[in-house]
This record gives structure tokens, sequence and C-alpha cells, in this order.
């Protein structure tokens, strides 16, 4: 059951935001209500897609695991480096610095290292699904993003190296957040020591 929830909410999560690789569609539903309503509809949808993909993953972890392969204890050490990484570049998507320059989509590039940390730290058929889904949708992204030929949202201004300073230490701090506090207390496996 728990997996069934969570493989509705990654399609809800996923389907929503393929909306956005598809440029006619979008324009035809934004069209329909407007931008705002456009907007409001897909961040309660894709929430929507995440409470379900959270709530669903916590039954099946909670059901019992089921087990498919077992990963090297090494590969806990390799996760972490690329959590770092992660979240790195997940505060580099937003304080836009040289990082966001060379990374070009610093928010997917978050993702995709995200979901390779955790794809190669478990082997249960549950996470296999859902990182592996995340993987799949952040490459599927980024390729889409290549090939479109609209101009997208308004440029952000981009900073300098003092961006890049503030990106690393935050994703540094934002690392041990959630390394220290919510893997432990939200999803019930703690990371140090493990």
């Amino acid at each position: 059951m728990g997996l069934a929830i969570m493989i509705l909410g990654l399609a809800l999560f996923v389907g929503v935001h393929g909306i956005t690789t598809q440029r006619d569609l979008r324009a035809r539903l934004i069209g329909i209500g407007g931008e705002a309503v456009y907007k409001m509809v897909y961040a309660v949808l894709a929430i929507a897609g995440l409470l379900l993909i959270g709530f669903g993953f916590g039954m099946y972890r909670e059901a019992g695991l089921i087990h498919i392969w077992q990963p090297p204890a090494w590969t806990k050490h390799v996760a972490a480096l690329l959590m770092v990484l992660a979240s790195i570049l997940l505060v580099a998507a937003y304080v836009r610095g040289r990082i966001y320059v060379v990374v070009k989509h610093p928010m997917l590039a978050a993702v995709k290292a995200w979901a390779v940390a955790h794809l190669i730290a478990n082997g249960d058929l549950g996470s296999i699904i859902l990182f592996g889904t995340m993987l799949t949708w952040a490459v599927l992204d980024r390729i889409s993003l290549k090939r479109r030929s609209d101009a997208g949202a308004p440029p952000i201004p981009v900073g300098g190296w003092k961006n890049d300073a503030i990106a690393v230490v935050g994703g540094i701090v934002l690392y041990l957040g959630l390394a220290y506090a919510f893997h432990p207390l939200v999803i019930g496996v703690s990371l140090v020591g493990a």
C-alpha cells in the first residue's frame, strides 16, 4: 500500500513538473485561467505529490523494506560526499555566483546528486523506485532545457565569488542540518555513526 501511494505521489509530482517541459501545453493551461491560477494549481499539485511521496515512503518503511541488493559499506561515505555537493548546489541555485554560471542548472544538478547518493547507499525496492524516478526526471528535465526555444523566466542577476562562498558555507550548514536533524527526526534513519 505504501509503495502504491508513493508511486502515485511520484506520478503527480513528476507529471506536474513535466508540464513545464511541454511549452505549448503549458501556454494553453495558462491561457485558461491566467498565470497566477496556473502557478497556484501547479504548486498545490506539486506539494500534494511530495506529501504523497513522503507518506507512502514512510508507510513502506514501516511495513518493512523489500531488499533487492546490499550496498557495500563504502557507499555510505560516497553518498555523504554527494550530499554535501547536492546541498551546495541547492543553495547555489538561489545565491547565484560562478557556480551557477558553470553548472547552469544547479537545482537539477542537486537533485541528480541527491538521487545518485541515495541510489548507491540504499538497495531496497522503494528507494530504487523513488530515487531512480527523481534521477530520471532531473536528467530528462535538463535535456528539455537544452531544447527549449523560449527564454523561460526573466534572468536573475548573478554575483561573483562572494555568492559562491555563501553557497558553499550555506550548503555545508544545510547538509549538517539534514544529516543531524532532518534525517534522524523525519526519516527515522540516523546518518551519524552509520
